[in-house]
């Protein structure tokens, strides 16, 4: 659940901070007072878009953030938005892109927006709802299938490759042959140009190497071995006598030894630096072969071969194309197999999770005074259908909001109330099999009023017990189901209208739903404030 939203300088909004609480969340208030802004500050944070204008006039810059409870763990997101276009979003201090940032929000927050009653007239979407309500039933069988639809399109695609005519595919296959034929000469090993560079560094530096090993070798041939070895005999004969007779015999012996073997190492050092003309030439015409490769082939001698092996592939596909062709036919035509079964699977369980469906929105609509609705899932299926990432079958959701009428589609329904509550009733049925906690719903009772405002105030009251729900509302009804209630107004200071948030209690919030009742705050208007309060 969203903890705390904080808002700067987004429209009219300076800058709030709102402590928002578990079940339902209302939001009233003056009409341009910002309560649009705090939903549209929301859809910010879920990775919507975002316009210039929205930045607050006279800042160069917008931001939103909220702490949200995730198994009982707080985490933060933000969102800022430069007037030049640049976002920066995070989570949790972490820098994310935004759409890595929508992914996340989705998982938690579900905005019912006033245009989500235009998505729902849009049939694509009605399947991605009816799988949602169908839940595990649906959702291993849906994944594996998913998983073979990807095959699918990659076979489907690969027997559609199409090398051009007889004369294009030789081009394509001389080209190919001499790159292979360039690599196969070029004889690569791995792990060879770092042996090359180092010879070459070897090379470049072998006069400054064979003179300062010279002087090496020469000074520890100058080092007096027969004092060293007469003080080590002449300690061996007294090194019994004490321990720091022995200690002292022993370094000089290690010092003998040392000097001993340094000199031979240097002596095969200085004879390994001669280096003949020929095979320094050697050496740079292997890196630029190398290096060369590496312009057309790779980064690296192991992906030049990885290429090499690549390119053998394509060949040995264009030589026996056909026969390639007919194995990936094959491949197609037993996945296709396994496909049909799998979208039958599909067919038959949204069959029956679509009878429930309807029957559940059919039982809310009752609820909010559409008692004569009916409410059906309209299946197109045909094994005879193209293949779709949701199966073969097209879904469409239909309405018959009066006795003796046909079923239409939602796009026929003219009043905004009714679609306001055919997609309350959608959200409800979904929630109780949805994770996403936090529902938030920005005028829902456009086009309600009277018995069906109460119905969806109890119907958002319902939702609310699992949910929490944020609620931007103009009825007293709902307002009076809130459990908690926050005043948005709007005032000038110093020359500039800003925004500010008061969570309503008491006193102030029975004014605060008389005013929405009858327009101002009297004693009847007070009265049936109380009322509703005390009904919620």
């Amino acid at each position: 659940m969203i903890n705390t939203l904080h808002i700067k300088n987004i429209g009219i909004i300076d800058e709030i901070s709102i402590d928002l609480n578990k079940g339902f969340n209302v939001l009233t208030g003056e009409t341009g007072a910002g309560k649009t802004l705090i939903i549209d500050s929301l859809e910010i944070l879920a990775g919507g878009r975002f316009l210039k204008d929205m930045i607050r006039k006279g800042e160069d810059y917008s931001f939103v953030e909220m702490s949200v409870s995730i198994n009982n763990e707080d985490i933060i997101l933000s969102r800022e938005i430069n007037i030049n276009g640049k976002n920066l979003c995070k989570i949790n201090g972490r820098m994310v892109t935004v759409s890595e940032l929508k992914s996340f929000v989705s998982k938690i927050l579900d905005i019912h927006g006033q245009h989500d009653n235009q998505s729902l007239l849009n049939p694509t979407v009605h399947i991605k709802l009816l799988d949602k309500f169908a839940g595990n039933n649906l959702k291993d069988l849906k994944l594996d299938y998913l998983q073979k639809y990807k095959q699918y399109k990659r076979l489907k695609e690969e027997i559609a490759k199409n090398y051009g005519d007889d004369k294009e595919k030789q081009r394509k296959l001389d080209l190919l042959k001499y790159q292979v034929n360039e690599i196969e000469e070029a004889n690569l090993i791995k792990g060879e140009e770092d042996s090359l560079e180092e010879k070459k560094k070897k090379i470049l530096n072998a006069e400054k190497l064979s003179k300062n090993l010279g002087i090496a070798e020469n000074e520890i041939l100058n080092v007096s071995i027969d004092s060293i070895t007469s003080a080590m005999k002449a300690l061996e004969k007294i090194e019994n006598i004490n321990d720091e007779y022995k200690s002292s015999a022993e370094k000089i012996r290690s010092i003998y030894y040392d000097l001993e073997d340094c000199g031979r190492n240097i002596s095969r050092f200085a004879q390994d630096i001669y280096f003949d003309d020929k095979e320094i030439d050697e050496v740079e015409s292997r890196l630029n072969l190398i290096y060369s490769m590496k312009r057309k082939y790779g980064n690296d001698i192991q992906e030049i071969l990885k290429y090499k092996e690549d390119v053998e592939k394509e060949i040995y596909e264009i030589e026996n194309l056909e026969e390639y062709t007919n194995k990936l036919k094959s491949d197609l035509s037993f996945l296709e197999i396994e496909m049909k079964d799998e979208c039958k699977q599909m067919h038959e369980i949204r069959e029956k999770i679509s009878k429930i469906l309807s029957e559940e929105i059919e039982k809310d609509l009752v609820d909010l005074e559409m008692k004569h609705t009916k409410f059906k899932v309209n299946i197109n299926y045909n094994e005879a259908n193209e293949f779709t990432e949701n199966g073969q079958e097209e879904i469409e959701f239909l309405i018959m909001t009066n006795i003796g009428e046909d079923f239409k589609p939602l796009t026929k329904i003219a009043s905004g109330g009714e679609m306001s509550r055919i997609m309350l009733a959608i959200k409800r049925v979904l929630a109780d099999v949805d994770e996403v906690e936090t529902l938030v719903f920005d005028e829902i009772d456009t086009g309600i009023s009277g018995i069906a405002g109460s119905k969806v105030a109890e119907k958002m009251k319902q939702i609310a017990k699992n949910h929490q729900i944020i609620c931007v509302t103009h009825l007293a009804t709902i307002a009076a189901k809130g459990d908690s209630n926050y005043y948005i107004n709007k005032e000038v200071e110093e020359g500039k209208t800003k925004t500010n948030v008061f969570l309503l209690k008491d006193n102030s919030l029975v004014e605060e739903i008389a005013r929405i009742a009858s327009g101002e705050i009297t004693k009847v208007s007070i009265q049936y404030a109380k009322e509703l309060i005390s009904k919620g």
